[in-house]
C-alpha cells in the first residue's frame, strides 16, 4: 500500500501548493474507518482507496478529488455519515463522496428499461459535478486490475459492465489511455483466449522482423531533424483488445493487419503539426482515406490531432498521431483536463473543454427521450452491435456484428449448420466467411453426410457455433483414438505380462475418474494420458518394480568403460530421445540430439559414438530450458512456478529475456526425468490461460 506521504509527493509533482495536511487528514480517517475489513484478495480493503487516489494523481487532479478519492466507499462500507465527511472535510468533499456512493449503488447491467433510466440517474449526478466519474472511473479501473481475486462468474459480470459502460464512457471524455486499459482488461476476462492468441502472434512477429517500433520511431526522427522541426516522438504497439476489434471490424487475419503500431509525434505549435504532416507525406506514401484533421475541426471532448497513416518501413502500414503539448495533455486527460493542475495553479489549457456544456450536450438527448440512441452509442461494439438478418420465410435472426453464414445456420439449428455446405444472400451464393450486414436475407444449403471443418472455428464468431464444430469435430476423432489407444494399452500391459481385458480397462477408467473404458482408451490415443499410468493405477507394485533406476553416472549404452561423457548445452538431449555421440579431443564423449543441427555442422566429419539411453527410471537431474511468454499480471509467474512444481519437476534457474506492458518472456530451467516428463511439464503450461507461448529453448550458440 502506498504510504501518504507517498501520495503527498505524487500530488507536490504537479502541485506544490496542494492541501497535504488535509490529504494526511483523510488518509488517517479512512485507514480508521475501514479498519478490520479486508479485500477478496486478502489484502486490507483501504489499499483500494489509496490505488484509486493515486491513479487520480495521473491525471494532476485538485486537492478534493484526490481526498474524494480515499474517502469513496467510506459512507458506503463503513460507520462514516455524510454529516461527519462534511464537518471534517468540507461540504464540497462530502457532496462528491455522496456522489459517487450513488453512482455505486446503480445497477448498471440491468435490463435495458431499467438501464435507461439508471443512465438518466448517472447523467444527472455526473451533470452536477464531472469529478464524480472521474472518481468513479478510477475506482472501476483498479478493481478491474485486481479482478482476479473474484469468482469467474462475478469477473464476467464487471468485465461484460465496464465493457459496454465504463470504457466507452472512458472513451467519451476523452481519456482514451483508460478506455484502452479498461476495455484489455476486461478483454482478458471475457475472451482469453483471443487475447492470447493475438499475444503469441505478436511475440512471433517480433521474433521475425525485429523491434520495428524502435525502427520506425528512428526513421521520424531522423526525417525531423533533417527538416528542423524540434518534436518528440513515441511508438507502441497497439493494445490486444484494440488490435481483436479492428479484425472483427475489417474481417482480416493478424498477418492482413496493418496498423497495429501507433506512434505520436508532440510538437510544439499548430504550424510545426502541419509541417510535420508534410515531412511525413513527403518521406512515405500516405493511405488514401487515413487521412483526419481533429485540430481544424475537434471532437466534442476536446481532443484535437492530425491522424494520418503511411507505408513506412518495409511496406508496414504505421498511424501517427500529431499534435502539440497542450493537445496531447488534453488528449491523455480528456474533459478531466479542466482540474489539472501545474505549479500549484489550475493550468490554463485552451484545449480543455468546459464540463458543464460539455455534460450538457450529453444530457439533451436524455432530456429529449431518445435513451435508444444515447445507450446504442454508450454500449461498445462486442456486445451491443446486432445484425439483423432474415429467413427466406422472413423471420428475424439476431447475430452479433461480424457473424458469418455459419453462425447463422448454428443459430437455427445444430443439425443445419453441421450439415451446412454453402450459403446465399439475398439470392446470391457467397463464401462461407461473408460477414452477414443488416437487413440481409440468408439461406443456408445442407447436404446428408456433410461434416464441420477443422477450419470453421477460424470462421464463426458466436461461442454457440464454436461450441458445435468442436463437439462433431471430437466425436468424429474419437473412434480413431480409442483403435489407437487400443494399441498402445496393449503394449504397455505385454510388458509386464499382462493383458488389457475389458474389465481391467474399465477398473482403471473408474480409479481414474473417467466414465468408461472407450473414455479412456481415447484419452491414451489422443496423447491426453501415457498408457503406463493406466499400467501403473492397476498393479503400482508391478510398475515399480519393472522400472529399475537408472544410475544417473552412466545413464547411456554404447560407451567403453574408460569413456567419460557428459550433455550438450546446445540441445540438451534428455532420456527418450534419439542421441549421437561426439568424441571432442580432451572432452571425452559428448552426448547430442540426433536433430541438432551443431554437431551435423561440423567439419570434418565429427567420429560418431552409437548411443542410445538406459530403459527404466531415470533420476530428475537432466536440465532443459523452456522459453516461456506469459501475462504481465500479478501472481501469473507464481502460479507458473508451483505448476512445474506440482509436475516433480525442480526449477534450477529462471531468467527474464523481455519485458512488455502486456507480457515477460523468460527462460526456464528445469530439471527432469525423461522426454515424457518435458511434455508433462509442458502440456501443464500450455493448459494456463495466462501462458501465452512455450516452446523448447535450445541455444546453438553454447559451446557442446
Amino acid at each position: 500500500m502506498i504510504d501518504v506521504e507517498d501520495l503527498i509527493a505524487l500530488v507536490r509533482n504537479y502541485n506544490p501548493r496542494c492541501n497535504a495536511e488535509m490529504i494526511r487528514k483523510a488518509y488517517a480517517y479512512g485507514f480508521k474507518m475501514h479498519d478490520g475489513q479486508m479485500r477478496k484478495s486478502g489484502e486490507p480493503y483501504f489499499t483500494h482507496p489509496v490505488a484509486v487516489a493515486a491513479i487520480l494523481t495521473e491525471q494532476r487532479l485538485d486537492d478534493a478529488t484526490i481526498v474524494t478519492a480515499l474517502l469513496h466507499d467510506t459512507i458506503e462500507d463503513t460507520r462514516s455519515t455524510y454529516t461527519e465527511v462534511a464537518s471534517l472535510f468540507g461540504e464540497e468533499v462530502a457532496e462528491l463522496v455522496d456522489g459517487v456512493t450513488k453512482l455505486t449503488n446503480l445497477q448498471l447491467s440491468s435490463t435495458e428499461s431499467q438501464q435507461a433510466e439508471n443512465f438518466r440517474k448517472l447523467f444527472m449526478a455526473m451533470s452536477k459535478d464531472l469529478r464524480v466519474i472521474l472518481v468513479k472511473l478510477g475506482d472501476r479501473l483498479h478493481n478491474m486490475r485486481t479482478i482476479k481475486s473474484m469468482k469467474p462468474e462475478k469477473q464476467a459480470q464487471k468485465a461484460r459492465e465496464t465493457m459496454e459502460i465504463f470504457a466507452p464512457l472512458a472513451g467519451r471524455m476523452g481519456m482514451q489511455w483508460m478506455r484502452e486499459e479498461l476495455e484489455d482488461l476486461s478483454f482478458k476476462v471475457l475472451n482469453p483466449e483471443a487475447r492470447n492468441s493475438i499475444m503469441r502472434r505478436f511475440v512471433t512477429l517480433q521474433k521475425e522482423s525485429g523491434d520495428v517500433v524502435h525502427k520506425i520511431t528512428a526513421d521520424i526522427r531522423h526525417e525531423l531533424e533533417k527538416a528542423q522541426i524540434e518534436a518528440d516522438v513515441y511508438g507502441r504497439a497497439k493494445k490486444p483488445y484494440s488490435i481483436w476489434r479492428k479484425m472483427q471490424e475489417k474481417d482480416l487475419a493478424f498477418s492482413r493487419l496493418s496498423d497495429i503500431y501507433g506512434f505520436r509525434v508532440i510538437c510544439g505549435s499548430v504550424q510545426d503539426c502541419y509541417r510535420i504532416l508534410g515531412v511525413i507525406h513527403q518521406r512515405w506514401r500516405a493511405v488514401p482515406g487515413r487521412f483526419k484533421d481533429y485540430i481544424s475541426q475537434p471532437k466534442s471532448n476536446g481532443y484535437r490531432s492530425i491522424h494520418t497513416t503511411v507505408s513506412g518501413r518495409d511496406g508496414k502500414r504505421v498511424e501517427i498521431q500529431i499534435r502539440t503539448r497542450e493537445m496531447h495533455e488534453v488528449a491523455e486527460a480528456g474533459v478531466a483536463a479542466h482540474w489539472s493542475y501545474r505549479e500549484g495553479v489550475r493550468a490554463k489549457n485552451p484545449f480543455a473543454v468546459d464540463p458543464a456544456k460539455w455534460i450538457a450536450t450529453l444530457t439533451e438527448r436524455l432530456d429529449e427521450g431518445d435513451t435508444d440512441e444515447f445507450l446504442e452509442n454508450v454500449k461498445l461494439e462486442m456486445y451491443s452491435d446486432q445484425v439483423f438478418c432474415f429467413t427466406p420465410k422472413g423471420d428475424v435472426i439476431q447475430l452479433p456484428r461480424g457473424a458469418t453464414p455459419l453462425d447463422y445456420a448454428y443459430a437455427i439449428h445444430t443439425r443445419i449448420g453441421n450439415s451446412c455446405v454453402s450459403a446465399k444472400i439475398d439470392g446470391i451464393r457467397v463464401p462461407l466467411w461473408t460477414r452477414v450486414k443488416n437487413g440481409q436475407s440468408v439461406e443456408i444449403i445442407t447436404a446428408e453426410g456433410q461434416r464441420p471443418q477443422a477450419s470453421w472455428i477460424d470462421i464463426v464468431t458466436t461461442g454457440r457455433a464454436k461450441a458445435a464444430i468442436r463437439r462433431s469435430l471430437r466425436e468424429e476423432d474419437r473412434g480413431r483414438f480409442v483403435k489407437l489407444g487400443q494399441e498402445l494399452a496393449r503394449a504397455a500391459f505385454d510388458h509386464l505380462g499382462k493383458k488389457a481385458t475389458d474389465k481391467a480397462l474399465r477398473t482403471a477408467a473408474k480409479m481414474l475418474g473417467l466414465s468408461d473404458e472407450n473414455d479412456l482408451l481415447a484419452r491414451i490415443g489422443s496423447a491426453e494420458m501415457p498408457a503406463r499410468r493406466v499400467v501403473e493405477t492397476l498393479y503400482p507394485d508391478l510398475a515399480q518394480a519393472t522400472a529399475e533406476e537408472v544410475d544417473a553416472k552412466r545413464p547411456v549404452v554404447g560407451l567403453t568403460a574408460d569413456q567419460t561423457f557428459r550433455r550438450a548445452q546446445c540441445c540438451q538431449p534428455v532420456p527418450g530421445e534419439r542421441i549421437v555421440g561426439i568424441t571432442y579431443r580432451g572432452q571425452g564423449v559428448v552426448v547430442h540430439a540426433i536433430d541438432c543441427p551443431r554437431w551435423k555442422s561440423l567439419k570434418p566429419d565429427p567420429a560418431l559414438v552409437d548411443l542410445h539411453w538406459h530403459s527404466g527410471r531415470h533420476a530428475p537431474v537432466y536440465t532443459i530450458s523452456l522459453d516461456v511468454t506469459i501475462s504481465n499480471d500479478a501472481g501469473v509467474l507464481g502460479r507458473i512456478c508451483t505448476l512445474i512444481g506440482e509436475q516433480k519437476a525442480n526449477i534450477s534457474d529462471l531468467r527474464f529475456t523481455d519485458r512488455k506492458p502486456d507480457f515477460y518472456r523468460l527462460i526456464i530451467d528445469v530439471d527432469l526425468r525423461d522426454v515424457e516428463h518435458l511434455h508433462m511439464v509442458m502440456t501443464a503450461l500450455e493448459a494456463e490461460t495466462d501462458v501465452a507461448q512455450i516452446s523448447r529453448h535450445r541455444d546453438l550458440t553454447k559451446r557442446p
